[in-house]
């Protein structure tokens, strides 16, 4: 559970550059915020792979691993934030920041279940055998 807060409180950093990007692109540039929502998922996940290999996790796998993992689970959340987005904004006429706060709290589960399971796990046989 301390690392479900401890995720959910460095993704709030995250989860700004998100907001931010989102915010200034639908409001300055008029884009949609479908596409806006994903350019800033991507700023996000940025923001959010450097402070969870480091931080949350205290990840000791190489980048190439670890970096290759974060962004294939950060692709999924980026679709299941996309499709949120697109029926809360599209179908449900949600205005755009109530439709991401809903997609924003389904992707912190998935991506912190993902993430503590498979992109960051500590290979079982480690934790068992003994280093000789």
């Amino acid at each position: 559970m301390k690392q479900f807060i401890l995720f959910a409180m460095l993704g709030g950093v995250g989860t700004a550059g998100h907001y931010l990007t989102l915010i200034l692109l639908v409001q300055l540039v008029g884009m949609a915020a479908v596409w806006a929502t994903t350019v800033g998922f991507m700023v996000g996940a940025l923001i959010n792979y450097f402070l969870n290999y480091h931080v949350t996790f205290q990840s000791d796998k190489t980048h190439s691993e670890a970096m290759l993992k974060f962004f294939i689970v950060a692709v999924v959340g980026a679709g299941i934030n996309m499709t949120i987005m697109f029926f809360g904004v599209n179908i449900f006429a949600l205005f755009y920041i109530f439709a991401q706060l809903a997609a924003s709290f389904v992707v912190l589960l998935w991506t912190f279940a993902a993430n503590k399971l498979w992109t960051f796990s500590v290979n079982v046989q480690q934790k068992i055998l003994p280093e000789e």
